[in-house]
């Protein structure tokens, strides 16, 4: 009877002992992966950094690019009235052609 205890105790122990491995086994990989984590999550920073201080030298430029943007609709909008004013006066000078 005792050596049947025994050798249950032995194989729940032997099961704990082997559940133990396995869960020091699955600590170790998820520490593994989570320090992938970091250096990716350090590389995206720095990346991140990279295009905020491009973006932050091409303001000025994107600036430029606005308000020639804004002068180029004026120009257009002149272009517009003087084509305009000069229908007019081409049909002022026709009639006055006429008669």
């Amino acid at each position: 009877m005792f050596s049947k205890m025994a050798t249950y105790l032995t194989g729940e122990l032997t099961a704990t002992s082997e559940d133990y491995k396995l869960l020091e086994n699955m600590n170790k990989l998820t520490s593994l992966k989570y320090l992938e984590m970091k250096d990716i999550a350090i590389n995206i920073s720095r990346n991140l950094k990279d295009l905020n201080q491009k973006y932050a030298d091409l303001q000025p430029y994107l600036e430029q690019i606005d308000l020639i943007e804004e002068q180029v609709a004026a120009l257009e909008q002149a272009a517009y009235k003087l084509d305009a004013y000069s229908k007019k006066l081409e049909a002022k000078y026709k009639k006055l052609e006429k008669r």
